[in-house]
Parts: structure tokens; C-alpha cells; sequence
């Protein structure tokens, strides 16, 4: 008896495993598995050429990433950002005692809507945190211009953004930092891990020593730190990523373009930055009603493929927040959307199979 195959919402891109052991014999025989090995420079340095950006630092996982920006740039007071994203973008401000105050989405593009940044903006306002959602690149001239007037720092949230570019450059080399997450799921992965993309040169050397307990050297240590730096192991599964991610970049290509082809006008599509390319990382489809969610939800699940309510719920939503706000556009979407399956081994016949069954529950 065959065993069915279940086609989850994401499946982890292993690369050549002679190619990664390699790596991990090179760790053998130096015995350097962490503290900034030589295999984590490596990486940063083909990262940095890779992305066009300039000052790039590696570090555990997203979350640290964003939480290493807030120290980095001394963040304090409220930050303006988005209700529509992973929890980590709300949750890495609260534990770093900064209160979020949501702008809500625009419905079309699922990003932070400028208008609305603006509006939330008050005196205790210190940062504008906006994420690139789904790799769709926000407006970010708009948003640089807001920060500029407000004199406001601004991180990005790039989780998603790698390798998006913004009217020919890298979409990372907006604002004063961007946080990238490099977790098993993403387009480029370290197993775990993520980055700092540093726009001011003055800042790194600080960013640095933050991420190794905040010590300087080895009788400073200036400022509070915590542990965050990405390890030899992780940093050798990335190098061998790399060197594969335009075969990955094309498969997930491919695989995004059939989607968008077949439920082009059957369902609500997600608007793009026409100024922004795409990294085709994710496909979402966002449904008349939460009804209808539920049901198509259902009868993919049936056939063992499981997509993912991807993003819900709504973080203005969630019980630790304070002061409590309600942001409807959101709240709406999260409501009606369903991240479907994409990955390079997803094959075209279940693709095929899963573009079927939502047809037929339309």
C-alpha cells in the first residue's frame, strides 16, 4: 500500500549534502564552531555582494535581528508599525519595553499604509517599523520622507524581502536598518538565523558587540547586550544555499507563475509594488469571506495538502497589546487568506491537483 504524500504549505530546500559536509569537515579540523567563525565572515561577505548592500551582520534568527535594531539605534517610547505581519514583528518590540501603535494595511498591497503611519504618529513616537509582507516590496520613498519630517528612525521588517530590489537596488538599503530572517522556510536559509543590513557605517561596530553580550573587547563592555550570533554550522548550510538560490529562485518561479495564471480573476490576488521585482516566496489567495476560507481550508486538507492562515490572527488583536486598537483592513484580511503550497519539489501535477480543488469550492 502506497503511502499518501502530503503537500504541506512549505518544505525546507536541502542542499548538496557532500557539498555541506565539506563545510563540516573544514569546522572538524579547526575546531571554530561559533563566536564570528571563519565560515560566518564567508558568508557575510558573499551575502553582502550577493544583496548589493554594504554593511551586513549575521545573527541566530529574525526576532534577534529586530530586536538587535531597536538597541542598536537606542529605540525608546512608540513605534509605528503594522498589524498585518508575523507575531515576531509586535512581539520583539514588546519585550523590549517599546509599545506598538498600529497603521493599518492597505487592503490591496497588504502593506502599512503611509496615510495611515502618519496619523498614528505622536510625540512619543520614536521609530516606523513596516514590513515588505510577503516580499512585496512597501512604499518606501513615502515612508522615508514621513520618517524624515517626524525625525524618526525607521527598521524594516524584510523577513520576506530577500533579494528584492526597488527601482534597481537593493530594497534593503532603505531605512536606517533592515531585519532579515533566514529560517528553514524562507527562500535563503541558515537553518536558523538572520541578518542586520546597517545603513550607517558609525552603527556597526555597536550592532557587533551587542550581539556577543555586549562586550567590546575584553575589558569593556559598554553596553547591554545578549547572545545572538549565528553559528559555523548554520552559516555552512547558507554557503551552500547560495550557491544554489538561482536554481531555487527559478523553481519557486515557476511554480508562483502557474498560480497567478490559473487563479488570476477567481480569487483576490495581492496588489504588487510595480517598482519592486518579486522573490516569489509565497502565494496567497485571499477569499470572499471567512466562510469560504474555512471551506476551501477544509477541502485541501481532505486531499492532505495544508495550507496555512497566513497572516492570522490580526496582531492588533492579541491580549498583550496596549493600548488596545482595532484595525479593521486587517482584521479583515486575516480574516479571508490562505498561503498555499510553494517550494522548489512541489511538482505541477499537485500543483495542478491543488489549483483544482480550490476551483471547485469557489
Amino acid at each position: 500500500m502506497s503511502k499518501i504524500r502530503m503537500i504541506n504549505v512549505t518544505k525546507t530546500y536541502l542542499p548538496d549534502k557532500d557539498k555541506y559536509k565539506k563545510y563540516i569537515d573544514e569546522i572538524f579540523a579547526n575546531g571554530w564552531v561559533t563566536n564570528n567563525g571563519p565560515l560566518v565572515r564567508r558568508l557575510e561577505r558573499r551575502l553582502a555582494d550577493y544583496l548589493g548592500v554594504k554593511n551586513i551582520i549575521l545573527v541566530a534568527n529574525g526576532t534577534a535581528a529586530l530586536e538587535i535594531a531597536y538597541r542598536t539605534l537606542d529605540i525608546k517610547g512608540y513605534a509605528v508599525t503594522t498589524p498585518f505581519s508575523f507575531v515576531a514583528t509586535t512581539s520583539s518590540l514588546v519585550t523590549n519595553g517599546i509599545k506598538p501603535i498600529f497603521a493599518d494595511i492597505n487592503p490591496n498591497t497588504l502593506n502599512i499604509d503611509p496615510k495611515n503611519i502618519k496619523n498614528a504618529i505622536t510625540k512619543s513616537t520614536s521609530v516606523i517599523v513596516p514590513v515588505h509582507v510577503f516580499g512585496n516590496g512597501c512604499e518606501v520613498e513615502e515612508i522615508e520622507q514621513i520618517a524624515k519630517d517626524n525625525k524618526l528612525k525607521v527598521i524594516y521588517d524584510a523577513a520576506h524581502a530577500f533579494d528584492v530590489q526597488y527601482k534597481g537596488q537593493s530594497i534593503l538599503n532603505y531605512g536606517d536598518i533592515s531585519a532579515l530572517s533566514f529560517h528553514a522556510t524562507k527562500l535563503f536559509h541558515t537553518i536558523e538565523g538572520g541578518a542586520l543590513i546597517i545603513t550607517d557605517d558609525s552603527l556597526v561596530e555597536k550592532a557587533r558587540y551587542l550581539i556577543n553580550f555586549g562586550i567590546q573587547n575584553k575589558e569593556s563592555i559598554p553596553e547591554l547586550g545578549t547572545n545572538a550570533k549565528m553559528n559555523e554550522f548554520e552559516a555552512a548550510m547558507g554557503l551552500c544555499v547560495l550557491d544554489e538560490i538561482e536554481n531555487i529562485k527559478t523553481m519557486r518561479k515557476e511554480v508562483y507563475e502557474i498560480y497567478n495564471k490559473e487563479l488570476y480573476g477567481i480569487v483576490e490576488l495581492q496588489q504588487k509594488n510595480e517598482n519592486s521585482t518579486l522573490n516569489h516566496s509565497y502565494f496567497q489567495i485571499i477569499l470572499k469571506n471567512e466562510e469560504q476560507t474555512f471551506k476551501i481550508q477544509k477541502a485541501l486538507i481532505d486531499e492532505h495538502i495544508f495550507p496555512r492562515r497566513y497572516f492570522f490572527p490580526s496582531l492588533d488583536s492579541l491580549s498583550y497589546i496596549e493600548p488596545k486598537q482595532f484595525m479593521s483592513n486587517s482584521r479583515d484580511i486575516s480574516r479571508r487568506i490562505l498561503s498555499l503550497p510553494l517550494y522548489p519539489e512541489l511538482t505541477k501535477s499537485e500543483q495542478i491537483h491543488i489549483i483544482s480543488v480550490i476551483k471547485d469550492n469557489i
